[in-house]
């Protein structure tokens, strides 16, 4: 995004001054006084319950930003907690531009869990910086009120205030670096009027019922958070040849699609919808946070380890949103409901609405095949779970028997909304699970 001349100045300005407070972070943090397994998981999910309500309610949090603020998130509260896990390994020097971060002193006394408080209640103002009011205040009330429940007299108030300030700080330069990335303020403009879309056989064109320009056409050209995710984006292969050839790989996928709309069960539909997550929800970026964060409740993780696997989704969804949309818009395939009208029947329409982006890949696989791999690497391959995080929406609780059949239904449910070929949730599947594998080589 552009800044104007003032804006840009001060941002340096400030950027200088701070890092001047900060040293380069050693790979190694060393040991502090009181572990951060002392403490259990209330506080991260208290703030992510409160980025989920963000993300529903704040305007322009379309997935890939949805995506961007959960991994900005994630590591604020990983940097600022793994100072007081024995042996943990910060992320300086292994994520891109990310170097310079404040130092705290082993030899002093943090209170962990007030240090991710402030640091998560500082990045959600930063983030979210056009929520509402209402909102706004809400962060302000939950800082405070999680502060009041961890204080106690094992702490001194010179222990809170430096554990505060330490939070603060770590948000800051977290935030600092990712005003670099590209991204900062696209939730002000998702749709840039700057974007021509080609024009061709075969390309996007914007489709029923709002018929909107193409959303964020930029953003595959962002930092990915860890470099070794660069060599996907070379090795998704093109989809099918444009053709109207009834034996051609696209008109049978277009083919595909337009048959199993039109003979779904009620199972199918249920599918379709329970997974659309759409304008007005929490994404689906922001879908496979509410179910970590349901787990990480769930199953009574400490802090410590509550840290590292939000980091680790958190990551994984924001590369596979910049690896997807990579995609989308270097091939700028047309949407089915496009094809199908053009050459197949000229009055369908898809079950649920088409985003207005191209067709392939499929971000919704890309974020499950992402997270359900992050998740299957903690909890094991064959873990079952219920998925309750859209009840008040209506739905009724969905279980799984593993991660795997989570994904599976959610990339399949773009079929049979009618809004992806079968090979965009195939090679978007593919894609997360790739992102998600070199995250898990990170060091933590």
């Amino acid at each position: 995004m552009k800044y104007n001349g003032l804006r840009f100045s001060l941002f340096i300005f400030f950027a200088i001054l701070f890092f001047q407070s900060c040293k380069k972070s050693d790979d190694v943090v060393p040991p502090s006084t009181v572990d951060a397994s002392n403490w259990g998981s209330f506080v991260p999910v208290s703030w992510y319950n409160m980025e989920l309500k963000l993300i529903k309610e704040t305007p322009g949090f379309a997935p890939p930003v949805a995506a961007r603020a959960i991994a900005y998130t994630s590591i604020a509260l990983h940097e600022t907690v793994v100072r007081g896990i024995p042996n943990g390994t910060s992320l300086s020097g292994q994520l891109e531009g990310l170097n310079y971060l404040p130092y705290n002193d082993p030899e002093l006394r943090y209170n962990w869990a007030i240090a991710a408080n402030a640091a998560m209640a500082d990045m959600l103002r930063n983030l979210f910086g056009n929520a509402s009011a209402d909102n706004i205040a809400l962060i302000d009330q939950i800082e405070v009120e999680n502060q009041l429940d961890l204080t106690s007299t094992e702490f001194s108030q010179e222990d809170i205030d430096r554990s505060v300030d330490f939070g603060k700080r770590m948000a800051n330069a977290i935030y600092l670096w990712s005003a670099s990335d590209k991204g900062q303020a696209a939730y002000l403009n998702n749709f840039p009027s700057s974007y021509v879309p080609p024009s061709g056989n075969g390309l996007w064109v914007p489709t029923p019922p709002l018929f909107q320009s193409a959303l964020l056409p930029f953003w595959g050209n962002n930092r990915l958070l860890y470099p070794e995710n660069k060599k996907i984006t070379t090795q998704i292969t093109a989809p099918p040849a444009y053709s109207i050839d009834h034996n051609s790989d696209l008109y049978k996928a277009a083919n595909l699609v337009y048959q199993t709309v039109n003979s779904l069960s009620q199972e199918q539909v249920y599918i379709a919808n329970y997974w659309a997550d759409a304008g007005g929800t929490f994404t689906p970026a922001g879908h496979m946070l509410a179910i970590t964060t349901q787990l990480v409740k769930d199953n009574n993780l400490t802090l410590d380890k509550a840290s590292q696997l939000f980091a680790q989704v958190g990551i994984a969804l924001n590369d596979a949103a910049i690896v997807c949309w990579n995609c989308k818009y270097k091939y700028n395939l047309l949407r089915p409901v496009t094809y199908i009208r053009n050459n197949i029947d000229p009055t369908w329409t898809s079950k649920i609405g088409t985003p207005p982006f191209p067709s392939y890949i499929s971000g919704h696989a890309s974020f499950t095949g992402a997270t359900s791999t992050i998740l299957s690497a903690y909890f094991g391959n064959d873990f079952s779970f219920t998925d309750n995080q859209k009840v008040d929406d209506g739905f009724s609780p969905r279980s799984f028997n593993t991660f795997e059949e989570m994904a599976n239904e959610a990339a399949i449910s773009r079929v049979y909304g009618g809004i992806h070929y079968d090979f965009d949730t195939n090679i978007g599947m593919n894609a997360g699970k790739a992102v998600a594998q070199k995250v898990l080589t990170l060091k933590f």
